[in-house]
């Protein structure tokens, strides 16, 4: 069935009376209102009256330009557009050797000729990227290419960096994340092993148990997640250590909350001026939550569904996961580097697969970060720059990391692009327009212009090009960088329990990767103070993998 095949569009019957103001017809306009060319009309009149309330919510999504039309009406002829760009082999496919291997993809620029390097970051920032979207937004009720209103449309997420992917619902109400001592719920979190390093908690069939589980998706992400866990358990120890008359409710309390502003002082200082520049970051500071359209905290679709996936575009095809998790059948001796694919479909099935999937334990399935981050100027390697070539391996992606019921199509741009049919998304010309920066030209556009696209574009690949023709792919430009910054600035400002919100003057007391406590921290000093990061050649497991 085509993904853009009729539905009636998903709003409540309250909300539709208010809009409408006629209640005896509403049943039937939603229920019994003819399909074909009358009922998209009557999606767009209702869409369009909703787009004039836009009542938010903080539990739903919302639009940071509600008076701005969709980039395009809904049709057929729009449908073949839009999956023609995305598919793989197609204009955003950067058409990468996937036949040289892992390695040679590294190694060898030739091998993705056009999918170039960024020298300004890391791998890493790619998933921590990842991470973050997972912190504060998820659609489980949208369908690909189905108009749906975002004020009806629940995010599982606080609008928030609060952490509450890694925390649940606390101690008292998901426990089975925490240790338990004597029947006692723990203010430490569960870890486990199995491989050479810690793991996720996994049911016997690998099933990760976690706060959200989408940190899963790949062996980077649930990485990350599993050294979230230590930076918490480590920061509890020290706390628990300092404090040794308190409970431990109170130990949890004082640990999420140095936690949590660590890692909001990191979003703040190191990842969003990588992102949007540091000027543009200083200008959103000092003019405050005023830049957002209401005191309400949400998450903007032109955010969710089309600039932040940004991000995308930074995934390189293959990455060295860590230098020596492959050992052999000696068990002792120093191990070789597990090169793989992020995603390939020989993996399905596998339980050790052979690309970066997540959802499995096995000895080398861990990540040594010295590639992700920079702790020295030789290991680590870049990601990719911002622009309109994707790697080949995000053009099949496996059944897993799509989150939702469609699993069709496994192309990632693909399901990108439907996105703003789903969520009636401005073209990035209009954005630009309304936000008074030189929209791109024709010209810019000229290869989706066979496609219609090149006067009304999908926002999305609207930013990309514009990062590309702008900043030379090295970070965001006008409209992606408002849309990012101003989202995520204002999601710290309207919490009360952030650092920005309750005391904008705090300062990290964590000591950093070399034993100083100086006021800053970046994302490898996270690493370092969660122990997940002395794994070079010849390293031993360590003894408690909570330790």
């Amino acid at each position: 069935m085509s993904t853009m095949q009729q539905r009636p569009a998903r709003v409540s019957r309250r909300n539709f009376l208010g809009a409408l103001g006629a209640g005896a017809l509403a049943p039937a306009l939603v229920g019994l209102a003819p399909r074909g060319a009358h009922a998209q009309s009557l999606e767009q009149t209702l869409e369009r009256l909703l787009r004039g309330r836009h009542v938010v919510r903080p539990d739903r999504f919302g639009r940071l330009f509600p008076h701005l039309p969709p980039f395009a009406e809904r049709s057929p002829a729009l449908e073949a557009a839009l999956v023609e760009l995305g598919r793989r082999g197609g204009l955003m496919d950067a058409n990468d050797d996937l036949a040289a291997g892992p390695v040679e993809l590294i190694v060898d620029p030739a091998k993705s000729a056009v999918n170039r390097d960024n020298p300004d970051m890391t791998a890493g920032i790619t998933f921590f990227g990842q991470f973050l979207d997972h912190d504060f937004t998820f659609d489980l009720s949208s369908r690909l290419g189905v108009p749906a209103v975002p004020e009806q449309s629940a995010n599982e997420r606080t609008p928030a960096l609060d952490l509450d992917s890694v925390y649940g619902a606390g101690p008292g109400r998901s426990p089975e994340l925490f240790e338990r001592r004597n029947r006692r719920v723990e203010p430490r979190f569960r870890l486990e092993s199995g491989g050479l390093f810690e793991d996720l908690p996994r049911t016997a069939t690998s099933v990760a148990i976690l706060g959200d589980p989408r940190n899963d998706e790949n062996l980077v992400l649930s990485g990350f997640h599993a050294a979230m866990l230590k930076f918490h358990n480590n920061v509890a120890d020290m706390l628990a250590a300092r404090h040794r008359r308190e409970e431990p409710g109170e130990i949890y309390r004082r640990a999420r909350r140095l936690v949590t502003w660590h890692y909001q002082w990191i979003v703040v200082n190191e990842f969003l001026p990588l992102l949007i520049g540091q000027d543009r970051v200083n200008r959103l500071l000092a003019q405050g939550p005023r830049t957002f359209p209401t005191r309400v905290p949400f998450i903007p679709v032109e955010f969710q569904g089309a600039a932040y996936r940004m991000g995308h575009s930074m995934v390189r095809p293959s990455y060295r996961a860590n230098f020596n998790g492959i050992r052999g059948t000696d068990p002792t001796a120093a191990g070789a580097p597990f090169f793989a694919m992020l995603f390939d479909p020989a993996g399905e099935g596998q339980a050790d697969p052979v690309d970066l999937r997540g959802g499995a334990r096995a000895a080398r399935r861990f990540i040594g970060w010295q590639t992700f981050f920079r702790f020295d100027e030789t290991s680590f390697r870049p990601n990719k720059r911002i622009d309109t070539r994707l790697s080949t391996t995000l053009f099949t992606l496996p059944l897993q990391a799509i989150a939702g019921s469609e699993p069709n199509p496994v192309s990632l741009a693909q399901r990108n692009l439907l996105r703003h049919v789903t969520w009636g998304i401005p073209s990035g010309q209009a954005i630009a327009a309304d936000l008074g920066v030189a929209p791109l030209t024709r010209a810019d556009l000229a290869d989706v212009q066979p496609l219609g696209l090149a006067d009304s574009t999908p926002l999305w690949f609207y930013v990309l090009r514009e990062a590309q023709l702008q900043q030379d792919g090295l970070r965001l430009g006008d409209v992606g960088a408002d849309i990012v910054g101003r989202t995520f600035v204002a999601m710290l400002e309207l919490d009360r329990n952030s650092y920005l919100a309750e005391a904008p003057r705090w300062r990290p007391t964590l000591p950093n990767r070399f034993g100083n406590v100086t006021g800053r921290f970046t994302i490898a000093d996270l690493l370092a103070f969660a122990g997940v990061v002395d794994r070079g050649p010849g390293s031993p497991p360590p003894s408690d993998v909570d330790g």
